[in-house]
């Protein structure tokens, strides 16, 4: 007589569950195996928690669900692990659900906390926001430090504090190498083209505007909703440049 055998399948461990997340192709999928990997609580440690929880966090932010990614911020900010990634989490969740004030705050904590390889990463996009918010003004001084503290991406935020400067009335002579500058550099693609439109739309050089603008709106919508909605306000200006391009191609007809 044969005897019955049951076969307890093997545990799959947490790391397993956030690789699975990470690859994952939806954010269903993605919030699937981020919750599964969360429920194994005693097997994890600190860094993994974290990480599964940003894997959540980005499946709620592509779902648009900004008070459940708000949520999920806030469980990481209280880990203490990446402390300024977790702050700029939330500044962004903060930012979808409208409360620009409070994104703001977040990232001034994130520029403090962070390594100091990452500060000018996170003074810029402070700058960024208050810049878009229509705090030109206070975005002048953020993007300046930004440049004292950066590297590779200099002229993105050298760019950025002229139009800022541009904004509060100031003069700016050097529209030309800065435009020059910033599209010789790997920053000057992607989010760059956002910049070089603006410079170009300030310079008149309608027919460039147009080129750098649309092609930044259709890469940054065509992709990733997460980027998408990390970028909405610039998608909004870049939108809305484009629709005043379209009014100078009618006046002119």
């Amino acid at each position: 007589m044969s005897r019955a055998r049951t076969a307890t399948a093997p545990a799959i461990a947490p790391e397993i569950f956030l690789r699975r997340a990470t690859l994952a192709r939806t954010s269903g999928a993605r919030a699937k195996y981020a919750q599964r990997g969360l429920s194994q609580a005693g097997k994890l440690d600190e860094t993994t928690r974290t990480m599964l929880l940003r894997q959540l966090y980005l499946s709620h932010m592509e779902g648009r669900r900004f008070e459940e990614a708000l949520a999920v911020a806030r469980q990481m900010i209280e880990t203490c692990v990446m402390p300024d990634v977790a702050q700029q989490d939330a500044a962004r969740a903060h930012l979808g659900l409208g409360d620009t004030d409070s994104a703001l705050e977040h990232l001034r904590i994130a520029g403090r906390v962070c390594p100091a390889a990452r500060r000018a990463f996170h003074l810029w996009t402070l700058g960024t926001v208050l810049y878009l918010n229509g705090r030109p003004r206070d975005a002048i001084g953020v993007l300046e430090r930004a440049l004292r503290w950066g590297t590779i991406d200099k002229p993105l935020y050298a760019a950025q504090a002229a139009l800022a400067r541009h904004a509060m009335g100031e003069p700016v002579d050097d529209w030309d190498e800065l435009r020059e500058a910033l599209a010789d550099a790997p920053c000057g693609q992607g989010y760059g083209q956002f910049v070089l439109g603006e410079i170009a739309f300030v310079q008149a050089d309608y027919l460039a505007a147009h080129r750098y603008l649309s092609a930044f709106v259709t890469r940054t919508s065509g992709g990733r909703v997460a980027l998408a909605v990390a970028l909405a306000g610039e998608i909004r200006r870049a939108e809305r440049l484009l629709r005043l391009l379209r009014g100078k191609k009618r006046s002119r007809a």
